[in-house]
């Protein structure tokens, strides 16, 4: 363990790696944390910062820029830009700390440091700006409450009529979740609750989940933060409180189909008082990485940022694109194809069709930065309860729990009140009835009778707020498994993170049940499956057996000729073809569509036999050896030349462990628990924590890919905040 001098601040390291920050002042302690995480995390701060400028194309080359015209269309950096300026006047005490974060930052980017990313891509560390934190958060959160999945419902509705919603609603593969529980005193050893929970999210390398603890004369938590944003948002422990947050899966973003034309003043969007109004509008340049420059026009109306389509429909938007730079969506010259067709009758002389975005932090200027200082200050339930009342975006559950018997379970953050066409599909600019009017009052619910309280991004306090939620399996399991004990400790928890139990199996196995006149081999298989004890474990042959009868299922309910039309998603800008492509929509709603009562005419049995009879005849294996570990990287293994092993995983979607593959397209998985938590009221240094990979994103560093052994067994790392533990016999100079 080790000790370094920052200025004003120690930085003290774990066993692990984990910064321990110890400062005067709470500004003083956010500049530690900025220069700590600077000196970390230097390429993944960086990255981000270009993610939320729409600059990172310039170094990352053209798979970069559907993300770069998205971020740049949707106006997140400008945003990000009005929030700051709007928390100067609102809080500055919050402005001034976080400008205090990114002077750290800064501090920390200059002093350079081994990162040898920056020389493969040809990056120079640039500087922060003080907003350039809200600018992080917004871009990591941007996607979250799935606004992409209106865009699929308009064409499944468009093609298969409006049962198809429902018929295809599940938690989608752009989604992020999270498994949270709370266990009240009366139900753990030690007579005081016991928190935990594991976020879901792509697995980044490096991490996107920091483990830090923080200390100064008016607070001491640890917990896990987000690279790049200053405090602890999501997951502390001040040591009398502690809180986590679940996904809470509701709707907050509107999709407008606009009518908009140019004019010899610029452009004009037609209005719900059938008027036409002055639309802002303006050019960017978009520098390529061994390309040319691509210039992307910029159009805002009064509902919001234009994000597919413009003036001229289907080819608005890009500039002057040449040939084969279509930024993945059609290579066609002379602009994406980023619109969508007027609806059948409109008269030709109708202005073609846009699609704007609203979203809370453009229309208040509020990102709830404002909750940051007081989580931190937190000591009781109800200091965090206030705190979450300023919170806005993504949309949360909250679960937390004090020393002195508190307990908290709430919905938190900006759910706009308007018309409920709004929250299932496109909405006519045009019309009037689609506007907002204020906001929803946060929901609350309680514990259960027997003292827990489960958030699986099920439907519970947030239904109200959304439309699609995940399905109930994860938080039955973990409901399940927290009732077959009387007593629970901190230490117990672990093992229902690694539960790998998989409750979404039961309709393809009735399927299977019902088969008669297989062959002998499809026979034995469909027997060996039906006495499985479905569980998705790595060195297991039937859950490999069960996952690749799943997947030939999928493959040939997709390429049913029911579905031909949802088969070819419509031509909009790549970053939201996850929300539109068939395969995996059929594959996360297969439960859905195997219990359904009709299907398009489709002879699901006939799927399935077919499925089994072609699974029996390939060839075999355990689940870890397809299901593996894939985590997004900036730089690929083709940037780096460095071939990086998969660690074979346990797990599946519906699984507590929550390891997801894209059943029919790929058993690898880039999306799972991104951290696991364990707080414990009782003692603070009970409490227990791990990543999946690592506390320093420096490939050299020994805590690079530390934790990755602890993530994958299902261990965890002690939470350290005893300082005496964390001297050294000997203390280092100022690094």
């Amino acid at each position: 363990m080790t000790t370094e001098f920052h200025r004003d601040a120690e930085v003290h390291r774990d066993a692990w790696g984990i910064p321990h920050l110890r400062a005067g002042t709470a500004d003083e302690l956010a500049r530690a944390q900025g220069r700590v995480t600077a000196l970390d995390r230097a390429w993944q701060l960086e990255v981000e910062r270009h993610r939320a400028q729409g600059t990172s194309a310039s170094f990352l080359g053209v798979r970069a820029l559907p993300w770069d015209l998205f971020a740049r269309r949707v106006r997140l950096d400008d945003t990000a830009r009005r929030c700051f300026t709007a928390l100067e006047r609102r809080d500055p005490e919050t402005a001034h700390w976080v400008r205090s974060y990114v002077d750290g930052v800064n501090e920390g980017l200059a002093e350079g440091g081994s990162a040898p990313e920056f020389a493969k891509a040809g990056l120079a560390r640039g500087r922060w700006e003080p907003w350039t934190p809200l600018g992080i958060w917004l871009a990591t959160h941007i996607l979250f409450a799935g606004f992409p999945a209106k865009l699929w419902r308009e064409e499944a509705v468009r093609h298969l009529g409006p049962d198809a919603v429902g018929l295809f609603a599940t938690d989608g593969p752009g989604t992020s979740g999270s498994n949270g529980w709370l266990v009240g005193g009366e139900r753990t050893t030690t007579g005081l609750p016991v928190l935990a929970g594991d976020p879901h999210r792509y697995i980044e390398d490096p991490g996107v989940y920091q483990q830090v603890h923080l200390s100064c004369p008016e607070f001491d938590v640890v917990g896990l933060t987000v690279p790049g944003v200053p405090g602890i948002a999501h997951f502390g422990h001040t040591g009398t409180v502690a809180w986590a947050i679940t996904n809470a899966m509701a709707d907050y973003q509107d999709l407008y189909r606009e009518r908009l034309r140019r004019t010899g003043a610029g452009v004009e969007a037609l209005g719900p008082d059938g008027s036409w109004h002055r639309a802002a509008r303006h050019t960017e340049t978009v520098d390529v990485a061994g390309e040319e420059s691509v210039e992307v026009e910029i159009i805002e109306t009064e509902r919001g940022p234009v994000v597919i389509g413009g003036p001229e429909g289907l080819d608005g938007g890009i500039v002057g694109e040449p040939d084969g730079l279509d930024g993945g969506v059609t290579g066609r010259p002379g602009g994406l194809a980023m619109g969508i067709s007027a609806p059948p009758g409109t008269p030709p002389s109708t202005p073609p069709l846009a699609i704007s975005l609203r979203y809370p932090p453009r229309v208040t200027g509020d990102l709830g930065f404002t909750a940051l200082l007081p989580l931190l200050r937190a000591r009781q339930v109800a200091d965090v309860d206030r705190a979450f009342d300023d919170w806005a975006e993504p949309v949360n559950v909250v679960q937390a729990a004090d020393t002195e018997g508190g307990l908290l379970h709430r919905v938190a953050g900006k759910v706009p009140l308007r018309a409920e066409a709004n929250r299932i599909r496109l909405v006519p600019a045009w019309e009037p009835g689609h506007e907002w009017h204020g906001w929803h009052e946060p929901p609350r619910a309680g514990l259960t009778d027997d003292g827990i309280a489960v958030m699986a991004n099920q439907r519970g306090p947030a239904t109200p707020l959304g439309v699609e939620f995940a399905p109930g399996h994860r938080a039955d399991r973990i409901t399940a498994l927290l009732g077959g004990r009387e007593k629970w400790s901190a230490a117990d928890m672990p093992a229902i993170h690694m539960d790998t139990h998989l409750g979404s199996a039961a309709p393809l196995l009735d399927h299977l049940a019902a088969l008669t006149d297989l062959t002998p081999e499809a026979a034995a298989l469909r027997d060996r499956l039906l006495a499985w004890d479905r569980r998705m474990d790595a060195d297991s042959t039937d859950a490999a057996a069960y996952a690749a009868v799943r997947g030939a299922v999928v493959q040939r309910l997709a390429a049913h000729p029911a579905f031909a039309a949802l088969a070819e998603p419509p031509a909009y800008p790549e970053v939201f073809l996850p929300w539109l492509a068939l395969l995996p929509r059929v594959g996360f709603a297969l439960e859905h569509l195997l219990r359904a009562g009709e299907l398009y005419g489709i002879d699901r049995p006939e799927a399935v036999r077919a499925a089994l009879e072609e699974t029996a005849a390939g060839p075999s294996g355990t689940w870890g050896d397809s299901h593996r570990l894939a985590p997004w990287r900036a730089l690929t293994e083709t940037d780096t030349g460095t071939p990086t092993p998969a660690p074979r995983l346990s797990g599946d979607h519906d699984c507590v462990l929550c390891t997801s593959s894209v059943p029919g397209l790929t058993d690898l998985s880039a999306r799972g628990p991104s951290a696991r938590f364990v707080w414990d009221l009782a003692r603070r240094d009970d409490s227990l924590w791990v990543v999946p990979l690592g506390a320093s994103g420096n490939p050299a560093s020994p805590h690079h890919h530390d934790q990755l052994p602890l993530w994958l067994k299902g261990d965890m790392a002690p939470v350290i905040t005893d300082w005496h533990l964390l001297e050294p016999p000997v203390k280092e100079t100022d690094v």
